[in-house]
């Protein structure tokens, strides 16, 4: 009850923040207007402002920040249209970029606008206009305005693909803020976590457990639309391909273009006829390494101005988005970029082997790190990390010289990614509109109140004990098994089902 109050007295102050920097918030929108990074035309829709009439009938409103996420929600969409082709569906987004991309991708009849910014104007302009029955976000979007408002017109709320960094993990659990995020994570009616260990991380922030539902990664969920890319000019570029060696860095961040580019220049030593296409994160860098090349003298092809690969020409660079799924089925070797210095968190893997290609990868791959795993578990050979420069050069040698390890490693890629991506949306109580139109409403069980017992003494216990507890379980394997078991227990059991002895001290455990 105390952390209750703790919680509304925190968010009441954020309110209170966010309602007096609003006028700093408009002027910087305004600013990144100017500067090309909100929609020219739209922008005011991140002010809650709508661009388009809300339909009669049933809506539900799933959220995407960027790109990514976005494009993970297209099949949840299409699923829901399948089962209750009477809803209406309205999708946001965050970004500029993923705007540009994914108002071609959505369904017909999909209503798009950009998502407000968490200020108390824009947020409940917004929700007041739209009035969703349900809202679906995707991975991380925990703004605290817009889950209160939620929870005050009685909307219910469902975070899918459930993710927190590292760092957010720890600045939430601080003092001052877990109050807060279990406040706004008590408000959810299902939380569908990324992993195991995401889930306890939810847990560990005071997320009811009987709200957790594992269902798989949605961004293993997804397919090759007609209307993806420039197919056209797509099936000419193959055509260029013919009887070349070909490879792939994707999702370049500043600095990796010098690992590939190293590469590029030991594997041209192999075949001079080798072709490197290069496709960075932002395309404006991809304009900058394109011009960098030609002052060298190298020969570039660049994709925005459709140049087609001339004798010579080496390095192929697309400064495009919205390609990168249809550009992986023209390679057989895919290196997948953000994961080669500190500080970058990797990219998804599993775009690269559904087209089947062989997957490299560098070690700093955040929480693409489950997914590796699962990869790696199913098969060793479906993705290969290495660690720079050096054991990238080696890896695409041995790939070029030896056909059957590359066909060994492109077959491994698509089976695991055939393995894991099975069912996973069907697997989503989300798509089933009546637990979310109905839903809302919050169990109170035993477990869940003895949990929260347990994490009100959790610094105590620390403390008293020097980080271990004598008698509870201190492996964290069995301590993951063990919350994974209550999770899934929770989540079916009776309103007066209770936590086992067993949970209790897992929780315990990894806290300390």
């Amino acid at each position: 009850m105390a952390s209750a109050t703790h919680g509304k007295l925190v968010y009441n102050i954020y309110r209170a923040l966010t309602y007096g920097l609003s006028p700093l918030v408009y002027l910087h929108l305004r600013w990144r207007q100017l500067r090309g990074r909100e929609h020219p035309l739209r922008w005011p829709e991140r002010l809650g402002r709508p661009s388009m009439p809300r339909p009669p009938g049933p809506l539900l409103w799933f959220h995407a920040v960027s790109l990514g996420e976005g494009m993970a929600t297209i099949p949840v969409i299409k699923h829901c249209y399948r089962l209750r082709p009477d809803f209406n569906i309205l999708m946001t987004t965050s970004t500029y970029s993923a705007f540009e991309v994914i108002k071609n991708r959505l369904p017909s009849g999909v209503i798009y606008q950009l998502c407000p910014v968490d200020i108390p104007a824009a947020m409940d302009a917004f929700l007041g206009y739209w009035k969703p029955n349900a809202i679906i976000i995707i991975e991380s979007e925990l703004w605290p305005n817009l889950i209160m408002g939620a929870s005050k017109h009685g909307i219910a709320l469902a975070l899918l693909n459930a993710r927190m960094s590292a760092k957010s993990f720890k600045q939430w659990s601080r003092p001052m803020l877990l109050p807060l995020i279990s406040l706004l994570l008590s408000k959810f009616s299902l939380i569908a976590p990324l992993s195991t260990s995401q889930a306890i991380h939810f847990q560990l922030l005071q997320a009811p457990p009987f709200i957790i539902n594992f269902s798989g990664d949605l961004k293993y969920v997804h397919g090759y639309d007609d209307c993806e890319g420039d197919l056209g000019s797509l099936e000419d570029l193959k055509v260029q391909l013919v009887h070349r060696q070909i490879w792939m860095a994707s999702s370049i961040h500043r600095g990796e273009e010098k690992v590939m580019l190293g590469a590029d220049k030991v594997l041209r030593q192999m075949n001079p006829q080798m072709i490197t296409i290069i496709v960075p994160r932002n395309p404006q860098h991809g304009k900058e390494i394109a011009q960098e090349l030609l002052k060298e003298g190298q020969t570039v092809a660049l994709r925005s101005q459709h140049e087609t690969l001339m004798p010579g020409t080496n390095v192929y660079v697309v400064d495009t988005l919205g390609e990168l799924r249809q550009l992986y089925r023209l390679t057989p070797i895919a290196v997948i970029g953000g994961s080669f210095f500190p500080g970058l968190a990797g990219h998804n893997i599993s775009e690269a082997a559904a087209a089947g290609c062989a997957i490299l990868t560098g070690y700093h791959v955040g929480h693409y790190k489950n997914m590796v795993l699962e990869m790696q578990q199913l098969n060793p050979l479906s993705v290969l990390q290495v660690s720079g420069k050096s054991e990238l050069e080696e890896a695409l040698m041995e790939l070029f010289s030896d056909a059957r390890l590359l066909e060994a490693r492109q077959v491994a890629a698509r089976e695991a990614f055939l393995a894991l991506s099975s069912g996973i949306v069907a697997n989503l109580n989300v798509i089933n509109p009546k637990l979310l139109v109905s839903g809302g409403s919050k169990i109170k069980c035993e477990a869940w109140l003895q949990l929260k017992e347990i994490m009100d003494r959790r610094l105590l216990m620390c403390k008293q004990f020097g980080g271990v507890i004598p008698g509870l379980i201190t492996s964290q394997n069995n301590s993951y098994s063990a919350i994974k078991v209550c999770t899934e227990r929770n989540a079916t059991t009776t309103r007066n089902a209770a936590f086992t002895p067993t949970c209790h001290a897992a929780v315990v455990a990894l806290v300390c």
